[in-house]
């Protein structure tokens, strides 16, 4: 029987999240596991909105600044979302928001923090139709080195 020690659940805040949160939990309390949760900012604002920064003429400094104001407000979200769906129970769980590609970003988590089983949601908050596998689910289960559970409502 698989017994992991390291879960990693990426969210996208979506109540499909929200249910693999759930399940990772309950496995996690069942094995005593270590859960750690991750949300993946597509892109960093200043490369979305690069042009229209240049016009206003932000400087670099101001855009670092911008970053660390989302990346807290994000910190914040996930923070209520973890102990909402914790719901008191025992678990550790260690909290992460970082910047990139999500598939790459949790793949590159995955390996860095030797996680034995990837929680993830078949489906996101992009959630395209319910008859279709999701983008970044896809590429997890196809690039991970780990079992991956797929979730779905």
């Amino acid at each position: 029987m698989l017994k992991p020690k390291r879960i990693l659940v990426p969210t996208d805040f979506s109540e499909h999240s929200d249910a693999s949160l759930i399940q990772a939990f309950d496995i996690a309390e069942a094995c005593k596991s270590t859960v750690y949760v991750l949300h993946v900012v597509r892109d960093k604002v200043h490369y979305t909105f690069s042009d229209d920064f240049d016009a206003m003429q932000v400087n670099d400094k101001g855009l670092k600044a911008l970053d660390k104001n989302i990346i807290k407000s994000i910190h914040e979200k996930l923070s209520e979302q973890v102990t909402r769906l914790l719901k008191g129970r025992n678990i550790k769980v260690i909290q992460d928001v970082i910047f990139g590609i999500p598939y790459e970003e949790i793949l590159n988590e995955q390996k860095k923090r030797k996680v034995d089983l990837i929680v993830i949601s078949s489906l996101g908050r992009s959630g395209i139709a319910r008859f279709f596998l999701g983008s970044v689910a896809r590429n997890v289960l196809k690039g991970a080195n780990c079992n991956v559970l797929l979730t779905k409502q």
